[in-house]
């Protein structure tokens, strides 16, 4: 019952929020009333103004109807007293004219046969009925086709256009109308017009023929338009005034509706104990927050003077509790970002910690240009600075998203300007920011040319990519290089962090089979191939060598026995190849094979004997088994699923190893393409526009490459960036250790219950 009456008040609050929206006044914010108003009160209170302002309305619909009834009518006068007065006149003036024909042909006979042919005629003549009214415009010519045609033309019809549109009584709506005349002979001709004016929606209005008493009709009408007009708006201020009085408490009221609705409704989910004299409530709560919910029910008791307190006890049960991270305004986003691949299970590893650095970070190779950067961090400090204005406003879809994730796009801007000082690239243009180039032309010949007439006349450039590689022939297949070996070097990193959380979930768990069977082989896997490519890199750099590591990693496979020739890299490379080859061959079998039959072995010693087991009395937390469900203790153990289930995890692995470190390679691909498309924009929009020595052309080349450089590399490409950071996340680093099957913590709140979409 309480609930309902509840629900019948939101349905009020909504009703009046719905008025005031019509009559365009917002809710204040600003309540000046008392907090501790009574819901009974309310309740009746909202009542009478609810019954009020429907009869305020009914009214004015009521005088709105008559109005613009009058308002028809009065066209209705003007129009159709003009067309009589025009056939008058013109009648007037015909019969003048017959007198004045008649005259010149006056004789002794002519006064007695004119009688008596006025008189035949008057007997001849027969009483013409009329109607009279407006008709939508637009049914205007149907309306005078279905006269004519039920009629069969025994009508005389007569329209006038009205100028403005006006307000229909019936619909409240403005319409555009034709003021209409017909005349008939007879009554069957009266019925079918009569009809036919109904089914058009033809609203019919009295006239009178006289001059004198059309006169006073107007005079009327116009006395009734003035008072009720005068009505209409005294009604209208009225109105006005109790919306405002409502809008001005509206808040208060809807916030208190909210919450006794939301108490009301937690307290259905409690149950009866065994005496029907108390609840019981069972929920989860954050252990940090206990000593707080025992406050708050110990200040509830004495408040409410209860002879009995409420009772506060732990409950251990064996289902899986809900996930709670708290999180700040700054990392509620990259959070965020973690949930939306899956809710971590309760006490797994957190991707979001490592997230808020390694997803800018991703971005930042992709997007590396400090001059971009720096747009997106000025873009992004006025969400900053204006957050407080702007969290309190209802901002559009694409607006909101972008500002909930305004300290994401912070760190993507910070990690973007540090990239492109790295790649030293500044909308494309390189600067000599941490001292002068390392190398200089042999002679004035070899400028532009290649980078053989370059010879190192200083100390190797501090910091990134040397300037003098930009506008050569080789930057393209040096950066190529750079960046490519790059990227897997940042993406077996982080596979490898993955793998390693994925030890730290299975030791938090005991789960030792997983440590042995799944942690070490996956990291001996990965390491032999991927590790030892990265390894192979890091030694090409170090050393100078000219070594073919293509040819490396594929004869690594094909032809292990081989020797390497020129392309060793360091002694023993042969047989280090080997003994790793050998290693990811065996770490296979190893992920596959043994952890089956040893969850076969676990599961039978578990239930062998031990049909009856001592209950817990300990206090510690909730113990957790990884690997099954909360009621899967008393499953059947079916090996063959188990099995393919290990076969399809295994096989997954083996190919993602080397399908992942490949994705990687996508770093590479949106960093050549943003830095080759910033490149294509500078060269040929703004400098072949500044090689016109035109004003009005470079105004035109430097407003097209504003727009450009916006709609295309500050939004699409930082768009494209994002999302393929997302996917490197999502897939290639949590699907190492993150199992995402958990369910999040939602708390009873009054915030939560605010939303007034679920009011």
């Amino acid at each position: 019952m309480k609930i309902k009456k509840c629900g019948e008040m939101a349905r009020k609050l909504r009703f009046f929020k719905e008025q005031m929206s019509k009559a365009g006044l917002a809710p204040s914010f600003k309540s000046t009333t008392r907090d501790d108003i009574d819901v009974d009160d309310l309740e009746t209170k909202l009542g009478e103004l609810e019954a009020e302002l429907v009869e305020i309305n009914a009214n004015g619909e009521k005088l709105q109807r008559s109005y613009s009834e009058m308002v028809e009518y009065k066209l209705v006068l003007q129009k159709v007293g003009e067309f009589f007065h025009l056939a008058q006149s013109s009648a007037t003036a015909q019969h003048r004219e017959i007198e004045s024909q008649h005259a010149g042909e006056a004789s002794i006979d002519t006064p007695l046969l004119r009688d008596q042919e006025m008189a035949t005629d008057a007997s001849k003549q027969m009483k013409l009925g009329f109607l009279c009214g407006l008709v939508p415009r637009e049914r205007s010519m149907a309306f005078e086709r279905i006269l004519f045609r039920a009629t069969r033309g025994n009508v005389f019809l007569k329209q006038a256009h009205v100028e403005e549109p006006v307000i229909d009584p019936a619909s409240g709506e403005k319409v555009e109308k034709n003021v209409f005349l017909v005349f008939y002979s007879g009554e069957r001709a009266k019925n079918k017009i009569l009809k036919i004016c109904e089914a058009f929606g033809a609203n019919r209005y009295p006239f009178n023929e006289d001059l004198g008493k059309q006169a006073q009709m107007i005079s009327e009408v116009m006395g009734r338009l003035s008072e009720l007009k005068t009505t209409i708006d005294a009604g209208l201020a009225h109105r006005g005034n109790l919306l405002e009085t409502i809008g001005d408490q509206y808040e208060q009221w809807s916030r208190l509706v909210r919450k006794e609705k939301a108490i009301y409704h937690t307290l259905n989910m409690l149950s009866l104990d065994v005496t029907k004299k108390c609840l019981v409530a069972e929920g989860w709560c954050p252990v940090f927050a206990s000593k707080q919910i025992q406050d708050a029910l110990q200040r509830a008791a004495s408040d409410s003077n209860a002879q009995v307190g409420a009772i506060f006890q732990v409950v251990h049960t064996k289902e899986l509790p809900p996930t709670y991270f708290r999180t700040n305004k700054f990392t509620s986003a990259f959070q965020e970002i973690v949930d939306a691949y899956g809710v971590a299970r309760y006490q797994e590893v957190n991707p979001g910690v490592f997230t808020i650095v390694t997803f800018p970070f991703l971005f930042a190779v992709m997007f590396g240009d400090w001059g971009h950067g720096i747009c997106l961090l000025l873009a992004t400090l006025v969400y900053i600075f204006k957050e407080k204005k702007l969290s309190g406003q209802k901002l559009g879809d694409i607006t909101e998203m972008t500002f909930g994730g305004r300290y994401v796009i912070l760190m993507m801007a910070l990690f973007s300007i540090y990239t492109g000082l790295i790649y030293n690239e500044f909308f494309s243009v390189p600067f000599e920011l941490f001292g002068l180039s390392a190398y200089a032309c042999r002679d004035l010949s070899c400028r532009d040319a290649t980078t053989v007439g370059l010879i190192k006349v200083r100390e190797t450039y501090p910091f990134g990519v040397d300037p003098a590689w930009h506008g050569t022939r080789s930057e393209l297949p040096y950066l190529n290089s750079l960046k490519m070996k790059m990227s897997i070097l940042l993406g077996v990193a982080q596979m490898n962090l993955g793998i390693i959380l994925s030890f730290f979930n299975a030791k938090f768990f005991g789960n030792c089979v997983n440590i042995w069977f799944q942690f070490i082989p996956q990291l001996i896997f990965l390491n032999s191939l991927f590790g030892y490519l990265s390894l192979l890199i890091i030694v090409k750099w170090c050393t100078g060598s000219k070594a073919d590591l293509y040819h490396i990693m594929i004869y690594m496979f094909l032809s292990p026995t081989d020797e390497l020739g020129e392309n060793a890299l360091f002694p023993g490379q042969k047989m280090v190849q080997i003994v790793l080859l050998l290693l990811a061959l065996v770490s296979v079998p190893w992920m596959l094979l043994p952890k089956p039959f040893l969850l076969k072995k676990q599961h039978e010693e578990r239930h062998r004997g031990n049909s009856y087991m001592p209950l817990e009395t300990t206090d510690n937390s909730f113990q957790l088994d990884t690997n099954h469900d909360a009621h899967g203790d008393h499953e059947e153990f079916e090996f063959s699923e188990v099995f393919v289930h290990q076969l399809i995890h295994t096989i997954e692995f083996v190919l993602g190893a080397v399908s992942n470190t490949a994705s990687y390679l996508r770093l590479w691909a949106l960093s050549l393409a943003h830095s080759e498309l910033s490149s294509v924009f500078y060269e040929k929009v703004l400098l072949l526009a500044w090689g016109f020595n035109n004003v009005i052309i470079l105004i035109v080349g430097i407003i097209i490459f504003i727009f450009a450089t916006v709609g295309v590399l500050l939004v699409m490409e930082t768009l494209s960036a994002f999302l393929h950071a997302l996917r490197l996340h999502w897939v290639e680093f949590q699907n190492k250790f993150y199992e995402g099957d958990g369910y999040k913590f939602y708390p009873f709140s009054f915030a939560l219950a605010g939303d007034e979409d679920d009011f």
